[in-house]
């Protein structure tokens, strides 16, 4: 009777979940996917390939440009704005749920600081070894014209990559996969495999450092609770490659050349 009951309640988290991945991180991994396969059998492969993060969509209008980089950021968080709705419906505060509620501030600070020093050292040397082994493309982490907002909107990129992965990848996805009975280590996996899939458009490199940076997140959530870290933490890695490689880009044009 019990399972009866329930059975419903599962095939419906279970088409919800194939929903939203499919209106975000999900149909991103499908042109991730098919981005490298392209990238593979094109001349000259992964190694003289280049992945551009933050480019300019209008750069000789640079106030038309600012409107499309604010509104891509701004509709890049429907669809974590969405998970928090249907997470919302179960009846409990969803910020709670997922941990990123206010009630442990400094402990989400100082280890979202903590945690970005643990990914990104060894990220980029895993970067720097793909890239050097032909097995990653040239990631170029800003190409948008020199203009004032440059620097504040890729903060708000950065906020906002952030806050989509977090909560679509970890939050919500390790919820409702824990929901429909995936055991511990398979919604671990499941998440960390999503985060992977959808850089495979950077090449292997992107795939196995993200995929194991998933590892980490989906334990670190499931040991506290909370995403409130893992934001932090995103946040900073990627504040630190936007606004560094903007900054700094004739230093580190090596990076790129």
């Amino acid at each position: 009777m019990t399972s009866g009951t329930h059975d419903p309640l599962r095939r419906q988290r279970g088409t919800e979940v194939l929903l939203v991945l499919a209106l975000s991180l999900g149909q991103s991994a499908v042109y991730s996917l098919v981005s490298i396969v392209a990238k593979l059998t094109a001349p000259g492969g992964l190694s003289q390939a280049t992945s551009t993060l933050n480019g300019s969509v209008a750069p000789d209008r640079p106030w038309l440009d600012l409107t499309y980089q604010l509104l891509n950021i701004v509709f890049a968080l429907v669809p974590a704005a969405l998970a928090m709705h249907l997470l919302a419906r179960d009846g409990a505060s969803p910020w709670r749920t997922v941990g990123l509620d206010l009630r442990r501030p400094a402990f989400d600070l100082g280890s979202g600081a903590g945690l970005a020093a643990l990914i990104g050292i060894p990220g980029l040397a895993l970067y720097f070894a793909a890239r050097e082994l032909g097995m990653n493309t040239t990631v170029v982490a800003e190409a948008l014209p020199g203009v004032w907002w440059a620097v504040p909107v890729l903060v708000l990129a950065a906020v906002q990559n952030s806050l989509l992965e977090e909560i679509v990848v970890v939050g919500y996805l390790m919820t409702r996969l824990q929901q429909l009975r995936f055991g511990t280590t398979a919604v671990i996996v499941c998440s960390a495999l999503l985060r992977g899939s959808y850089h495979l458009y950077q090449g292997f490199g992107g795939f196995v450092g993200n995929f194991v940076m998933g590892l980490v997140f989906g334990y670190w959530f499931k040991r506290t609770g909370r995403i409130g870290g893992l934001v932090v933490a995103h946040a900073l890695l990627d504040i630190v490659a936007f606004v560094g490689f903007a900054l700094f880009k004739e230093q580190l044009a090596w990076l790129t050349g």
